[in-house]
């Protein structure tokens, strides 16, 4: 059994203390790990602090020059981290390879902007003054990443902040700390200054966040994760008044007009309410809203489509979907499932086959009430919910009748239409005709509970950073 220390300001450190970590497509012990709590978090603060000055005064294109040679080791070595992701997350071989070269372009994205921090020259309203901004790193942050995508999560907030000059104390989902410690290593091989990044995994996680609110040098925390979760960190952060960034619950709902493209419609709903971690993820349709006119013939399609795919651990070949990630999401999807049949739901599945692992049959979900725990809340796994309505004005107010809004998706070909629903749809991120999800250079975030700030695109770098304002008065004769 591997033994495998944390990352602690660029040691690796093993601990006696240890805490196993399981694959979910057989529920074997993986590898154990070191199991950080306050005081490591706490000495992680304190070495990530004494080096904030250096890594603050490093020049922008030297922090780059770290990122760049990061991602391109990062991109040599993505099928060894895709198989780490596979044994401890459970997504198909595949998906993890495609989600660490996606992972890597944060790190290229970000380096490139980490030259381009610009502050701006202001008119001034009167004559003798000068106005201007500069941007400086807030200092250390503390990142709170969840197990969905063990790479992205990570890059997608540690390479804006080191871009920016902010050392990062980085908490790994308690599932999948595997890939973060191998990221660790390649950051620390490609250059980072002893200090500027640790991470600890831990089956403690209460006691690294509070060390986050305790220690006098955390400037910023940034979380993913649940908005039940969210709402309790943001009430720490308020006692210290402390930058918060947070990615948190979705509720995605897809609407198809009777106008769209059917074949076009399915093949999207599938690839993000299915083939993306098998619906494990925040931004995964969980409310399908067809129009009346069209929904037979959706649903045929939809359900053909379905039955095509091919449940199996990650490692096998051609699988499509693996495992949930814990016995405990397994057993929700259930019981989400028996909640909404007592309501009146009609279900249609396809029975997993697999004997071992966290697995849970693909479900299609027709006649779901309203009142259903299905319809409210995120549901993270294989199902498939079916909605139908009539009226454009319908399809909009129900998409937007609940409290997340981070992301949405319609299907039609009036492009009237698209902008119409596009702009009433309450999401931080929407799609017209595809369901591919964001890229790098895109801005990332929610509206209402689903969170606060964004990630990505320029606005990813602005997070981490803090505006000076100079008042300059130019005076004659001075002696």
């Amino acid at each position: 059994m591997r033994k495998l220390p944390l990352f602690l300001a660029g040691e690796e450190i093993l601990l006696p203390t240890q805490y196993d970590v399981i694959n979910p497509a057989t529920e074997a012990v993986i590898a154990s790990v070191s199991d950080a709590g306050y005081q490591e978090a706490m000495r992680a603060i304190d070495l990530a602090h004494a080096s904030f000055e250096g890594w603050k005064n490093t020049p922008p294109v030297k922090r780059s020059d770290v990122l760049l040679r990061a991602y391109r080791k990062m991109q040599e070595e993505a099928p060894a981290i895709a198989e780490i992701i596979t044994s401890e997350n459970g997504k198909p071989l595949e998906e993890a390879r495609q989600e660490v070269l996606f992972s890597s372009e944060y790190l290229r994205w970000f380096a490139e902007e980490a030259r381009r921090s610009y502050g701006e020259t202001i008119p001034s309203p009167m004559p003798g003054r000068r106005f201007f901004t500069t941007l400086e790193p807030i200092g250390v942050v503390g990142a709170i990443v969840p197990w969905n995508f063990p790479a992205n999560m990570i890059s997608r907030k540690c390479a804006p902040a080191l871009a920016a000059g902010c050392p990062v104390v980085l908490k790994p989902a308690p599932e999948t700390p595997l890939t973060a410690l191998h990221l660790a290593r390649i950051l620390g091989e490609a250059g980072l200054p002893k200090g500027v990044l640790s991470v600890l995994p831990t089956s403690r996680a209460a006691e690294i966040s509070k060390a986050f609110f305790d220690h006098p040098a955390i400037r910023m925390v940034s979380f993913t994760g649940s908005t039940v979760v969210g709402k309790k960190l943001m009430a720490q952060a308020a006692e210290r008044v402390l930058r918060v960034g947070m990615e948190l619950g979705g509720n995605a709902p897809i609407i198809v007009f009777e106008d769209a493209d059917l074949d076009l419609a399915v093949r999207q709903t599938i690839a993000i309410k299915l083939l993306r971690v098998g619906g494990e993820s925040c931004i995964c349709a969980n409310r399908i809203f067809v129009q009346d006119s069209i929904y037979d013939a959706f649903r045929t399609r939809i359900w053909a489509a379905m039955q095509k795919l091919k449940q199996a651990p990650g490692t096998e070949p051609g699988a499509n979907l693996g495992p949930l990630i814990t016995a405990r999401a397994q057993k929700k999807i259930g019981e989400l499932l028996e909640d909404a049949k007592t309501l009146g739901a009609k279900i249609t599945q396809i029975p997993t086959t697999q004997k071992k692992g966290f697995f849970a049959p693909i479900s299609l979900v027709e006649e779901i009430s309203d009142k259903a725990r299905l319809a409210n809340e995120e549901i993270f796994g294989p199902v498939v919910p079916l909605y139908r309505f009539t009226t454009e004005e319908e399809a909009v107010l129900r998409a937007n009748d609940v409290p997340y809004g981070l992301a949405a998706y319609l299907f039609t070909q009036n492009l009237s239409r698209a902008y119409r629903v596009g702009e009433a749809l309450e999401a931080g991120f929407v799609g017209i005709n595809d369901c591919g999800g964001y890229v790098h250079e895109v801005p990332m975030g929610g509206y209402k509970q689903s969170g606060i700030g964004r990630e990505g695109g320029r606005e990813g770098l602005r997070e981490y950073l803090e505006t000076k304002s100079w008042n300059i008065a130019l005076q004659k004769n001075q002696a």
